[in-house]
């Protein structure tokens, strides 16, 4: 089983031709809402790729709270483990452009209110060899709380360190599998930007010193990952992206699903690349994340 404790937001899409410089005012053609936050997209993405789910976090008693839960619910995803809080519901302020890039800016809300309380009561409730599924939208305390809490009682802890912040290398580093893509994991190690050759002697240092399974996304490339001191790489689909936002929450859920469902790890990582690319052919972070058969008829 997995669960999700994380961030759940709205998200609010606007599309102009290019992203806008500082200070630059720029005019959008569309204008969407859709069900988002890191850690609902990652749970959504895992119960699409076939695994019993439970979502854990806050909402706002408001109309957007009901709105960014509704596709989980719809999915069967065990929403008990989400609260009402005082605080509005966390939305994501998004411009996807013409070419699929995209930047963002996110307002936590009831996410900021996620507590050390929830993450013992939600880790309390899962049993050795589950997978918990953790990601930087919700405070650093509850995250850490919630990883001390996974080791303690056996459970496999999944860390995708996005958004990066300043409490990633510790944090990422309690994680049993840590996911970033090549930016954040470039600052994860604080060395600037590293050509492939050198991210990929710097994730085996990293594995020597701990053993910490590693996994770093690279978009159109694919993926790289080492696991017990063995370098894995997956592809995934070559394609024109419509927008790439949700692409690495849909590669989190499908590895976490794929594994919790016993695949091996190679065969997990190049269907969770599938599955990421798949995310990247149609808009918005949750409505894009593809279900199990359009994956797995492209492996």
């Amino acid at each position: 089983m997995i669960t999700v404790f994380g961030s759940i937001n709205m998200d609010l899409i606007a599309t102009p031709e290019r992203l806008p410089k500082p200070g630059e005012t720029v005019m959008g053609s569309s204008f969407t809402t859709a069900a988002g936050g890191k850690g609902a997209n990652q749970a959504l993405a895992a119960r699409r790729a076939g695994a019993i789910v439970r979502m854990a976090g806050a909402v706002g008693d408001d109309r957007l709270g009901s709105q960014a839960l509704a596709l989980l619910a719809d999915a069967a995803v065990d929403l008990n483990g989400v609260r009402s809080a005082a605080e509005a519901t966390g939305t994501a302020h998004i411009l996807v452009d013409d070419e699929g890039e995209n930047v963002i800016v996110v307002v936590p809300g009831a996410n900021g209110t996620v507590s050390e309380e929830d993450a013992k009561r939600t880790v309390g409730g899962m049993t050795r060899g589950d997978y918990l599924m953790l990601q930087f939208e919700i405070p650093n305390a509850a995250i850490e709380a919630a990883l001390v809490s996974a080791k303690q009682k056996g459970v496999i802890s999944i860390v995708n360190i996005a958004p990066f912040s300043a409490d990633a290398r510790r944090l990422g580093a309690m994680a049993d599998i840590l996911v970033a893509n090549e930016t954040e994991f470039d600052l994860f190690v604080g060395k600037g930007e590293l050509s492939d050759e050198a991210r990929e002697t710097t994730m085996r240092t990293l594995h020597a010193g701990s053993g910490q399974t590693i996994i770093v996304t690279l978009g159109a490339d694919g993926v790289v990952a080492i696991r017990r001191n063995e370098i894995f790489r997956a592809a995934g689909l070559k394609i024109e992206p419509v927008d790439t936002v949700g692409a690495g929450d849909t590669f989190c859920g499908y590895l976490a699903a794929s594994l919790d469902a016993g695949l091996g790890f190679k065969e997990a990582l190049r269907r969770a690349a599938v599955a990421g690319s798949l995310a990247c052919l149609k808009p918005g972070a949750q409505p894009s994340i593809p279900f199990a058969p359009a994956v797995d008829a492209e492996i």
